[in-house]
């Protein structure tokens, strides 16, 4: 005759009666907590999140361009994606620069010669001690930070050509595509007053070079001049203003 045992299993976690009064008295140890399974997260990868329009926002550069294939069948995504790409791109673009870069004679040629072809790049030759110098800086570094698309750099006049004369600094170079596109030579170049908006109107009279990248190439002379223009009124309405207050006040 066979044998048959049964063995009961109670839910896990759950305990008897009798269980619990023996924990009370200490002759068995305390319970186990019932196990319960972490909370349940969705794989950023998994195929079960919508591929919609905040889904291709939380991608980086390169993860789109990865997903050039993914949306054949779906031209709206596939738009949004080469959208999205292109402004993350202008986005790089215009918080590419915003500072006035030093650099020694050795550098001259990869930051300044070998420049890629859409950028303007700024040089001022300098050496510290000299007065002008530290005038026409002043304005370079306003502009460096207002106009951001475009490349600022400063070398010590003799670090990039040997026996520079010191009459002739400050010394503006003006390069594009690896060619000279302005020379200008002393604080003269700049009218009496060297200010931001007076340099910025110079180095833009013949070509575009600032840009806050804001503006493509052709438009970015004439927004800047415009741009110069405004800032120069509204500086001349301040100082009357000004001149207003102080004679009322005596």
């Amino acid at each position: 005759m066979a044998d048959y045992h049964f063995v009961y299993k109670d839910v896990e976690g759950s305990s008897t009666q009798w269980d619990d009064i023996q924990r009370k008295l200490g002759n068995l140890p305390p319970k186990e907590p019932a196990f319960k399974p972490p909370p349940f997260t969705p794989n950023p990868d998994s195929d079960s999140i919508p591929k919609d329009k905040d889904w291709i926002d939380s991608k980086n550069e390169d993860e789109l361009q990865d997903l050039e294939d993914d949306f054949d069948d779906d031209r709206f995504l596939e738009e949004y994606r080469k959208k999205r790409l292109a402004e993350i791109k202008e986005t790089a673009k215009i918080l590419r620069f915003g500072s006035v870069i030093p650099i020694s004679g050795s550098d001259f040629i990869r930051e300044v010669s070998q420049a890629p072809s859409d950028v303007w790049v700024v040089v001022i030759l300098y050496k510290e001690g000299i007065s002008d110098c530290g005038l026409l800086m002043q304005s370079i570094e306003e502009l460096a930070v207002r106009y951001s698309a475009t490349k600022f750099v400063k070398i010590i006049s003799t670090d990039c050509i040997p026996n520079y004369p010191d009459r002739n600094l400050p010394t503006l170079l003006v390069y594009n595509n690896g060619a000279v596109k302005g020379n200008y030579v002393g604080l003269h170049s700049f009218g009496r007053r060297c200010t931001p908006e007076g340099v910025a109107f110079v180095l833009c009279q013949s070509d575009p070079v600032l840009n806050d990248g804001s503006s493509t190439n052709e438009k970015s002379r004439e927004a800047v001049i415009a741009g110069v223009q405004k800032r120069f009124i509204e500086k001349i309405v301040a100082d009357h203003e000004e001149d207003d207050d102080g004679s009322s006040s005596d």
